[in-house]
């Protein structure tokens, strides 16, 4: 790499810093804390039960050796570990509001960092496409966010496809204390359920579901040609023909439903968020819907 595209590339490192650590000490910080460090509980001691104590704490080992209900006292964990999963496939190369996916994908890596280093968590990262492309090992610190964020902005896959259940696989495989795991992807996937369940036994997984509108509903823009990043075919298509924009959206909300089933089958907590978008309401709505199940 050229001094150049050296000073260029810290430039837009500095940039994601300043608005991502902004939007964490103004906005996420607090709101990280209340969805995720209740979840990390360990067992401390156990006392005599008291009127009011929730019954589902009750020790029934220690109960049945001193005929005197003993309940199970917990803290809350003071180190968390959050797992990125990352998804560099070529499909996240594209966008048409503002915004490329993968630009997106940059942005919310950066604010859940931050958020982590915040909460003297540790935060480590999965690169996938249609294999595990890198993994880097989770510390803490803003030095090594900063690698992170520089990492997201040039790392170059050598995959083209999507491969969400190998992914899955080597989170759970690899990491081996339980962790926060997101795992950030467009889902042009199939067949990775019995994985997202499997993979949120183990860890607190939530999904980040990154899409653009254009996905969602075509223009009536006449003959377009489209290029699918992953297969790398090229195919025709009439805008024009309003039978053919139906079917698109149809197939896009039969897709959105599909996803939602899944990640309501697996237990796994998640958001949707648009590119060009602002995510600060789709974050903010999930981690208060998580502290709402705290």
């Amino acid at each position: 790499m050229s001094t150049t595209d050296t000073a260029e590339l810290l430039k837009k490192v500095r940039k994601i810093e300043l608005k991502t650590r902004g939007l964490t000490n103004r906005v996420f910080s607090g709101e990280y804390h209340s969805a995720f460090k209740g979840r990390g509980m360990t067992f401390s001691e156990v006392r005599e039960y008291q009127p009011g104590d929730d019954i589902r704490t009750i020790d029934w080992n220690v109960t049945a050796r001193f005929n005197h209900p003993y309940v199970k006292i917990f803290e809350e964990e003071r180190e968390l570990t959050v797992m990125l999963l990352v998804d560099v496939s070529r499909s996240e190369s594209f966008g048409t509001n503002k915004q490329l996916k993968r630009e997106l994908i940059t942005e919310l890596c950066a604010v859940l960092a931050f958020s982590a280093i915040q909460n003297n968590d540790k935060t480590g990262v999965i690169f996938f496409s249609d294999k595990i492309e890198k993994f880097i090992p989770p510390k803490k610190g803003k030095t090594h966010i900063l690698r992170i964020i520089r990492e997201l902005l040039e790392f170059e896959p050598t995959g083209k496809g999507t491969d969400i259940t190998q992914a899955l696989r080597y989170c759970t495989n690899a990491v081996k204390k339980r962790s926060i795991a997101f795992l950030i992807s467009d889902f042009l996937d199939e067949n990775f359920e019995d994985a997202l369940k499997v993979a949120n036994r183990k860890h607190d997984l939530v999904a980040m579901r990154i899409y653009d509108r254009r996905e969602q509903e075509l223009p009536d823009i006449g003959l377009v040609r489209i290029y699918d990043p992953e297969s790398g075919s090229l195919q025709w298509v009439n805008t024009s023909r309003s039978s053919v924009r139906e079917a698109y959206r149809r197939n896009a909300k039969i897709h959105e439903a599909r996803l939602r089933d899944i990640f309501k089958r697996s237990g796994v907590d998640n958001a949707q968020i648009a590119t060009g978008e602002n995510y600060i309401k789709p974050l903010m709505n999930l981690f208060r819907r998580r502290d709402s199940k705290a």
